[in-house]
């Protein structure tokens, strides 16, 4: 018989999982299942990854991120279609997927810029038609303008004129991690985006910054924290050879144009009309419009640098950084002044989320909580603290693998 603890600040209740080793199948909860019949703990043969990153939730790679099924549960559970939910940390915008597939409109905040383009472009609903042929256009276009062989080719300097989003750090940095092929490919990409009046510019964005995450002079087993450009051959232990660095990003641009095409028509399917709002503000200070609840998973203390984790959009795209708002950045490290700033962050956040709930309403708050910060959050806002459900996270891949635990925080707005 498995167990989950539920703990109050004051009470340390134990609820004990009733229904055996078989996890929770997220369809069949309902409001009226109880905490305790619930098993979260799924393994790679109960939810595989293609079901983790099903449609628009691998169009970008993102970390940090919760997995859809575990916001399906929670929505089922404390919401009800045509109801509202917050994410006052938006993310990759997995509440706001999940929530509009189950008719519940959902409002979205973020300091980071890249993280708004992503969720937006992820929830637009789009002429699929239109969709796919602007996809195609413009990469075809850059393959006819950066061609060998094509006489009159458009030259660096006529490309780089054309995007004038990038300023002068912005050019260092492409210069220093893209081989000159792939940045010109990439540049070429960004001056027909710019310059090609396409009616979905959002998404040919996420396709070029995907693409140029993956054309970046690193090592392949380094994609997500690489510390400097690689342009040698090396050692490579995820494919166990001597590789070389990339130095061409038109592959990408291929690849990841048909599996966007590929992954936003299976979103459409399930789609449905609940509104999606997604702003480019810090929840702190937002003038909050009501809503019924909130689902969330608040960016670690000392873990994640969110902007730094998509440099390359950036700087490419010339997006404003707004790195300075980012809540318990790992630039800030953890000591116990940071944690302490966390906390008052954190409180501040969610205090400004209660004011626009109703009494009653829910806030499910997923976090990995190593340094018992939530229990002092919860008291900072003023919340009834229902559950706590601790939940064993396998995390399969990469230099992410091996396992951990995360708890998911069941807080009440009192009457």
């Amino acid at each position: 018989m498995a167990v989950q603890l539920s703990l109050t600040n004051e009470e340390k209740r134990v609820v004990v999982y009733r229904g055996g080793d078989r996890p929770t199948a997220p369809r069949s909860v309902t409001p009226e299942t109880p905490l305790c019949d619930l098993n979260l703990n799924w393994r790679e043969r109960d939810l595989p990854e293609r079901e983790r990153t099903k449609h628009v939730h691998r169009l970008h790679p993102y970390l940090g991120k919760f997995i859809p099924q575990l916001v399906e549960v929670f929505l089922r559970k404390y919401f009800k279609p045509g109801q509202t939910v917050l994410d006052p940390f938006v993310g990759s915008g997995t509440t706001s997927v999940q929530a509009n597939e189950l008719g519940i409109n959902s409002v979205g905040y973020d300091v980071s810029a890249f993280n708004v383009l992503l969720c937006r472009a992820k929830t637009a609903r789009y002429d699929l038609p239109v969709m796919r042929a602007e996809l195609v256009d413009i990469l075809a276009k850059t393959k006819a303008a950066t061609s060998p062989q094509r006489e009159g080719g458009m030259w660096p300097q006529e490309i780089e004129a054309g995007t004038g989003g990038i300023g002068d750090d912005g050019r260092e940095y492409l210069s220093a991690w893209f081989a000159p092929q792939a940045r010109r490919e990439l540049l070429t990409y960004c001056h027909f985006i710019q310059s090609g009046g396409y009616r979905y510019a959002d998404l040919l964005k996420i396709v070029l910054s995907r693409a140029a995450r993956s054309a970046r002079l690193t090592t392949h087993f380094d994609l997500d924290f690489p510390k400097r450009p690689q342009t040698e051959p090396y050692r490579c232990y995820k494919h166990s050879r001597t590789c070389k660095p990339t130095t061409e990003a038109l592959k990408f641009l291929e690849r990841y144009t048909l599996d966007t095409i590929r992954r936003i028509g299976e979103y459409a399917v399930v789609r449905t009309d609940a509104n999606v709002s997604v702003r480019h503000e810090d929840s702190r200070n937002a003038a909050l419009p009501p809503v019924d609840g909130v689902i969330t998973s608040p960016p670690y203390v000392g873990l994640i640098d969110y902007h730094d984790q998509h440099a390359y959009a950036y700087e490419l795209l010339g997006l404003e950084d707004k790195r300075g708002w980012e809540i318990g950045p790992a630039a800030n490290g953890s000591s116990e002044r940071a944690k302490c700033e966390y906390q008052q962050a954190i409180a501040a956040v969610f205090s400004s989320a209660v004011s626009a709930m109703p009494p009653g309403g829910r806030l499910i708050v997923v976090a990995n909580d190593k340094f018992d910060l939530y229990g002092p959050i919860a008291d900072l806002v003023g919340v009834e603290v229902e559950a706590v459900v601790q939940r064993q996270v396998n995390r399969r891949t990469g230099r992410r693998s091996g396992e951990f635990y995360e708890s998911v925080f069941i807080w009440r707005k009192q009457s």
